[in-house]
């Protein structure tokens, strides 16, 4: 039964001429299939709307091929060539009750047109956003006339696909409608250019026109960016004040946020649930229109706050509901406890960010609905009455153990320490990180109800212990640890000799190894980890160096909207960085640096080195017995595997998706095989 404090969420919404079913809303967000692979995309919305959402809505959609996006892989509306894969996925949401929304967008300087060839356009004479070596030219009368009857006539291509809600996007600084607004894009002199009334005159136009040409049957809605936070360059509140207040009656909803996207979804390490509200919170009070806002909301009793106190009207949400597609679902039924919460990791945005099916480290089964048939909330049952045995409770073996025990399986899981939970647990614990503790804390609540599956904790096993234990099925899961002698990406033999004084690995820091003086961090892993160790050494009060061998420090976290942040917290807390330098030696005293391009030697002194380079797998017992495997069938064990970080050490998403393959796959046809449908075009046009 539903708690009745959560009613006002399941109140239907009205948006122009339709209706939503309740308040929660599936934002625009992209996944990396978009036109590419329109089944996947489908399927992974369906599963929103199978899920409770009352909107669910594509990605930033193209119109024209001036505004080609490539290499990223969004939805096109280009001709009427694309309505059918977008009639798919306005089908398959239909199906549950859901109405679907798509986001038009023409990304001007900041598309890339490598694709199409065409030529950039913006509002004045600009180079192209993202470093690529060409230019947009201004628009003439006649660019603003054609790009209006291009987003008129895609408008009308959604509609003819079946879509409820018609966006106009002006948000993330990925949209003409948005660059026209920027004082720093648009210089022009004409109508278009100067005040804000002019500047805000396109944006005008552009929803009237939507209005007029699918506002008979569809709701027309304008997803707008309050704030870039960026000063008087880019759109302030102030300025979005005023713009609300001239066209706040034209659309059907609001749908407001934050700009740039590395604003809008920041990572959990740099902001809290609901961060947005002081930004969008006036919204509402220069409208009378339905507002979507968006916070990473996971608690219903946020959600509710939100809109009691006027915040907002419906519940927005892009990470939420990839990491728990059945949020809302959970919420109606009563089972608040069983949502899978998004910890902010933002691993779902690096799908985008590299061109691949969308992934989420609570969620394995995202991005995986249609080519390999998982389900977020269901799995098939047991197909025998093996008996398995898992070894290892961090994040693979405790997706496994769960995912196994929800098919029906008897299954044992042990844990050579006290604490369940493995690298999530001791993570969770640093600066910024606490979040990723719900990747633990969910997977425990789900064993904890399920009465076929044991949990032995303080249990170290071996080889001998596992072969009397009576298992048909054997998972090893028992993490890995990080190498103190800085071999590498950048080092192709051990750089620390074993022994030498004054080194620390990231796992001596999650012990509670104490710091000192001045901290030397060398990064050759790219991620998070270093500037993590960073923080926690500057909040020990040590002075700290972070010195990388790639160009930049934690290049790969601009893959989850991460490095922007980070650099500033580097800054604040007073870390020295040092790029494109390779540790050659450390003495214990004095660290030996080679410079990536010119050879030259640096010397950093330090009174402790923190090697952040790779770790290998704790996989002994696993080659244990391997080496044993006479002796399986004669202990009854039909299988012995290795799954997550001791296998292979990778992201936290790696090894719970590691440890749902395997409970996937057991017993299946051709477990262990690599199988999953692809998109074949096979038409081919002489």
């Amino acid at each position: 039964m539903r708690d009745p404090r959560y009613d006002i969420l399941f109140e239907p919404v009205k948006i122009g001429p339709v209706t939503a079913k309740n308040r929660f809303f599936q934002v625009p967000h992209c996944n990396g299939m978009g036109h590419g692979m329109p089944e996947s995309h489908a399927a992974m919305r369906e599963v929103k709307a199978e899920g409770g959402w009352a909107v669910v809505s594509t990605e930033e959609c193209e119109i024209h091929p001036s505004g080609d996006v490539s290499p990223y892989v969004e939805a096109r509306l280009w001709d009427d060539h694309d309505i059918p894969a977008l009639k798919l996925m306005c089908d398959k949401v239909h199906a549950h009750g859901g109405l679907a929304a798509v986001e038009l967008t023409h990304n001007g300087p900041t598309a890339s047109n490598l694709f199409s060839r065409e030529v950039l356009i913006a509002p004045s004479h600009q180079p192209s956003k993202y470093g690529y070596p060409a230019q947009a030219r201004g628009m003439d009368m006649e660019d603003i006339r054609n790009y209006r009857r291009w987003h008129r006539e895609a408008a009308i291509r959604g509609k003819k696909a079946g879509f409820d809600i018609i966006y106009v996007y002006a948000a993330h600084d990925l949209s003409l409608a948005m660059h026209f607004l920027q004082k720093r894009r648009n210089h022009r002199t004409d109508e278009y250019g100067g005040s804000l009334e002019n500047r805000a005159r396109l944006l005008k136009e552009v929803l009237i026109d939507t209005k007029e040409a699918v506002g008979d049957t569809c709701g027309v809605a304008l997803r707008f960016a309050v704030d870039e936070l960026i000063g008087a360059g880019g759109i302030t509140v102030e300025e979005a004040k005023d713009v609300v207040a001239m066209v706040a009656e034209i659309p059907d909803l609001w749908d407001v946020n934050l700009a740039a996207w590395y604003n809008d979804s920041i990572p959990s390490r740099f902001a809290p649930e609901g961060a947005q509200e002081p930004f969008i919170n006036w919204v509402k009070s220069l409208t009378t229109k339905p507002v979507v806002g968006v916070g990473r909301f996971t608690s219903p009793d946020t959600m509710v706050s939100q809109i009691r106190r006027g915040v907002i009207d419906m519940i927005g949400a892009a990470r939420p509901s990839i990491a728990d597609p059945f949020l809302p679902k959970k919420i109606e039924d009563g089972r608040v406890e069983d949502i899978r919460e998004c910890i902010g990791c933002n691993i779902c945005v690096s799908g985008d960010m590299t061109i691949t099916p969308i992934r989420c480290t609570q969620n394995p089964s995202m991005g995986e609905e249609w080519r390999k048939g998982w389900h977020p909330d269901r799995i098939r049952k047991a197909e025998s009455d093996a008996r398995i045995l898992v070894v290892g409770a961090g994040p693979a073996g405790l997706e496994a153990t769960r995912a196994l025990g929800s098919r029906g399986y008897e299954v044992h899981l042990a844990e050579a320490t006290r604490v369940l939970g493995g690298r999530v647990d001791r993570e969770a614990k640093l600066p910024g990180l606490a979040e990723w503790g719900r990747v633990r804390d969910w997977r425990v609540g789900q064993i904890d109800k399920l009465t076929n599956v044991s949990v032995y904790r303080e249990s170290p096993l071996a080889a001998d212990d596992i072969l009397e234990f009576g298992a048909s099925h054997v998972v090893v899961a028992t993490g890995s640890r990080w190498r103190a002698d800085a071999f590498g990406r950048s080092a192709h033999a051990p750089v620390i000799s074993e022994g030498t004084p004054n080194v620390l690995t990231p796992d001596d820091i999650m012990d509670g190894a104490a710091l000192k003086g001045h901290v030397v961090i060398y990064d050759d892993d790219y991620f998070y980890m270093a500037s993590v160790m960073a923080e926690v050494a500057a909040k020990a009060g040590c002075s700290v160096t972070l010195v990388t061998s790639d160009d930049t420090v934690a290049s790969w976290s601009s893959n989850t909207l991460d490095y922007r942040h980070i650099m500033k917290r580097l800054h604040k807390v007073g870390v020295k960085m040092l790029p494109s330098l390779s540790l050659t030696g450390w003495d214990g005293a004095k660290a030996a640096f080679e410079h990536s391009w010119s050879g030259a030697e640096e010397v950093v002194s330090g009174d402790i080195i923190i090697p952040v380079t790779m770790r290998l797998p704790n996989d002994g017992l696993y080659l244990d017995l391997k080496a044993r495997a006479a002796d399986w069938a004669d202990a009854g064990i039909a299988s012995v595997k290795v799954i997550g970080d001791a296998e292979a050490p990778g992201l936290i998403a790696h090894a719970v998706y590691a440890g749902h393959r395997y409970a996937q796959e057991l017993d299946g046809p051709d477990r262990g095989e690599v199988k999953f449908r692809r998109h074949l075009h096979t038409a081919v046009t002489p």
